[in-house]
């Protein structure tokens, strides 16, 4: 991690020892191996610091990527998800200037493709794609259709929101065959949604 450009303080953290221990073991392997400290003067360079935040989000986003077979994008549903999105995006304008530092440079190349950032076309594709398995499973736990206002939580209220938008699309003609399909194929009754007779059903759920 030294010769990586990692501060003798971050490695501290990491290890949980004492500052003044990882600099005792640095200066033996200094004595063995000087050129140890010029590396970690090159690979610290101008580059944007290393912090133990910022190793935080580094670990939280390749955990991400595992679970989820993606990466965290800025229209997620969680704010922790969009932050991991904010601080991905600056490493990446970080590694296309050439001062990103090596420690994440060598984490994050476990993600492939990690510095290449989504247009927005793809971002709203991949959003919409989202929104509609979570209202998928909204609806499997039992719950009636969200709506956009009055809504107990939340995640009826973003859910609601979405689907009243798409309703919207149908109408006017602007939404595509594709979307279409899916919604009637995954979601049937979703052109509906509840009767206007029926009162809300009680679902016990809270916000996530």
């Amino acid at each position: 991690m030294y010769r990586n450009g990692i501060p003798t303080s971050i490695i501290a953290a990491l290890a949980g020892v004492a500052a003044s221990t990882v600099r005792y073991h640095l200066r033996i392997a200094a004595r063995a191996a000087p050129e140890s400290q010029v590396q970690h003067k090159v690979a610290r360079g101008p580059v944007s610091p290393v912090t133990a935040g910022g190793l935080k989000n580094m670990a939280d986003t390749i955990s991400f990527y595992e679970r989820e077979g993606r990466l965290p994008s800025s229209g997620g549903y969680t704010a922790r998800e969009r932050a991991l999105a904010s601080w991905l995006l600056s490493r990446s304008r970080a590694a296309a200037r050439g001062t990103l530092s090596p420690a994440y440079r060598d984490g994050l190349a476990v993600i492939p493709g990690w510095d290449r950032q989504p247009t927005r076309a793809e971002e709203n594709a991949a959003r919409w794609e989202r929104r509609l398995a979570e209202l998928v499973h909204y609806r499997q736990e039992g719950n009636d259709w969200p709506l956009p206002q009055k809504a107990s939580n939340e995640e009826e209220r973003v859910l609601g929101s979405w689907l009243h938008g798409q309703r919207i699309k149908l109408r006017k003609g602007t939404l595509t065959k594709e979307h279409e399909g899916k919604l009637d194929t995954q979601l049937p009754g979703w052109r509906e949604g509840r009767p206007h007779s029926g009162g809300r059903r009680k679902s016990g759920r809270v916000a996530r």
